[in-house]
Formats: C-alpha cells, sequence, structure tokens
C-alpha cells in the first residue's frame, strides 16, 4: 500500500498559512521564518504537482485547488486540536460564555452553581456584554445573543422567545388606583418610550398608531437594566415575562395584562462555532442549559 500523505511539517505550513493567509503569520505561529514556511509549501506544491497559493506584492491568495484542499485540511487540523483539548481538558479547564446581559443577571446568575456542582472540573467565564457592545463571538467558546443572529456557520439554539408586555411597580401601579385598561399606562411614565415593541404591544392591545414622542427618552438597552427601573417605580417597562419570573413571584413587578406578543425573528439563542461541536464543555454547557429550559416548561 503506497502512502501519498505528503510530509507534515508541509502540511502544518499550508494548514497554517492557509488561514492566515500569510506565509509570515504563519511562520510567527509555528516559530519558523517566513522563507521556511515558503520552501516547505514549494516541496508540498511540487509533491502534488499544482500550485496551492499565487504570490502577489505582499500578499498571498489561494488557488482553487488550494482553497479546495485547504477546507479539508484546516478542518482535520481543527479537529484534532480538538480532541487534545477534550483530552487534556477532561479534569479541568475554562468555559467562556459571551452573553447578554438580560441572560447573564436574570437567568446564568441564579442558576450557574448548579451546572458548576455538577461539572467541577470546568471553571465558567461570563463575558457579558451590554446594550451598546456585541457578542463576542471570535473570543468565546458558547455565546448567548438576544435579538442578534449567530454567524451563518455556526450551530444555533433558540434557548428563549422574545416575548413582552409592560410590567410595573405595584406602587406605582396604585398612584392612578391601578392599571386595569392598556390606556392606563399612558398615564405612567415609560421605561425606554423609543422600544419598538410599545408600538407591537398596544396594537395588539387595541390602540394603534400610539403617539409616544412626548414621552422623555431613557433608552437602556437591556431588559436587566429596564427592569431594575420599573422595580424602583420609575416608570413602566415593556419585558420578557419569563426573565421575570422572581420580581413577579415577590411582588417587585405585576403584569397588569397576559397579552403578550412578539417578534417572530427575536430570540435568544446559545450558538457557538463548528469547530466546537464535539467540545465535552461546550455539550456539558448546552445540555445543562436545554434541561433548565425544559424544567422551566420552556422547551
Amino acid at each position: 500500500m503506497s502512502n501519498n500523505m505528503p510530509p507534515l511539517s508541509a502540511i502544518r505550513a499550508f494548514e497554517a498559512a492557509s488561514r492566515h493567509l500569510s506565509f509570515t503569520k504563519a511562520g510567527e505561529e509555528l516559530g519558523m521564518t517566513q522563507a521556511a514556511v515558503s520552501y516547505q509549501i514549494r516541496l508540498l506544491e511540487e509533491r502534488l504537482g499544482f500550485q496551492l497559493f499565487t504570490r502577489k506584492t505582499r500578499r498571498i491568495e489561494l488557488t482553487e485547488h488550494g482553497a479546495e484542499l485547504a477546507a479539508k485540511v484546516v478542518e482535520s487540523f481543527t479537529s484534532l486540536r480538538q480532541a487534545f483539548e477534550d483530552v487534556t481538558d477532561k479534569n479541568a479547564g475554562q468555559l467562556v460564555v459571551s452573553s447578554n446581559t438580560t441572560f447573564a443577571v436574570n437567568w446564568l446568575s441564579n442558576r450557574l452553581v448548579h451546572f458548576q456542582m455538577q461539572n467541577p472540573d470546568i471553571a465558567v467565564r461570563i463575558l457579558p456584554y451590554g446594550p451598546d457592545a456585541h457578542p463576542r463571538f471570535e473570543s468565546s467558546d458558547v455565546v448567548v445573543s438576544a435579538c442578534k443572529a449567530p454567524p451563518k456557520d455556526w450551530i444555533a439554539h433558540e434557548v428563549v422567545k422574545a416575548t413582552f408586555t409592560p410590567m410595573l411597580s405595584p406602587v406605582l401601579a396604585e398612584t392612578i388606583g391601578g392599571v386595569k385598561q392598556p390606556e392606563d399606562i399612558l398615564k405612567l411614565p415609560l421605561v425606554d418610550p423609543q422600544d419598538p415593541w410599545w408600538e407591537i404591544w398596544f396594537a395588539a392591545a387595541g390602540i394603534p398608531d400610539v403617539d409616544l414622542s412626548n414621552y422623555p427618552n431613557s433608552r437602556m438597552g437591556s431588559q436587566a437594566l429596564e427592569a431594575n427601573r420599573a422595580i424602583a417605580g420609575q416608570g413602566v417597562a415593556i419585558l420578557t415575562p419569563y426573565f421575570c419570573k422572581s420580581a413577579i413571584e415577590t411582588g417587585q413587578l405585576i403584569q397588569p395584562f397576559e397579552l403578550t406578543c412578539r417578534v417572530e425573528a427575536e430570540s435568544w439563542f446559545l450558538s457557538y462555532p463548528p469547530i466546537n461541536r464535539t467540545s465535552r464543555k461546550v455539550r456539558l454547557f448546552r445540555d445543562w442549559v436545554s434541561d433548565e429550559l425544559k424544567r422551566d416548561g420552556m422547551l
């Protein structure tokens, strides 16, 4: 049986160069000089009988054959790296989770201790991102994003649908003798009156074309922050009931109407890149989140 495998050193150089599209950066990653990487690529091209890169001024590009080979080689090396990581991280490791503030504060912070008790060998690092930030898709093992679609090639799981309805402090409601009709909400200050969810909910409640332009703009951009303002009696907030269960159960907030609405395209998603599909720590975290949501009747 003939061995058609080129030298591993040449394959490693090609894999790194195809990811960086730079012999210099590939050399820095592999601890080689740019000339050494170029030499390994040339050996590989001679072995294969076709060109892998087009050399241009200060840059390189993959040829058609090179791109086809790179896709498979990079995937293979990724699987190898993941295999070694899973073995070495079996008894120790770190899971980096980038999560939007609402999910991090109103969900993860109350439950994460249970995951850590079940998986004491996994250290979890939460990277919450605020109203003006974006999920750290490039530097996290797992991302929980709100109303922001994960990258197209990522594996995504819908975890919570973004339903919404007005909520407020019972103390604030009593300042007008209680909120009995949707119109009563307009007698009170609103938290984030520019949120498009307000118009959607009022239209569903029989008040189309509601004009909220006269309300002071108080954009918070995070349900966790908006809920805190509502609890403090500073206004009526439009929130997702699931994330306010504790505040409702303790009487800090009331949901005056059963009517909830949602935008079909908006949800919280748990996602991760394809290279993490076989990661032990990602799999355990994903399954734990799923079990928690099933226990709450959300899945």
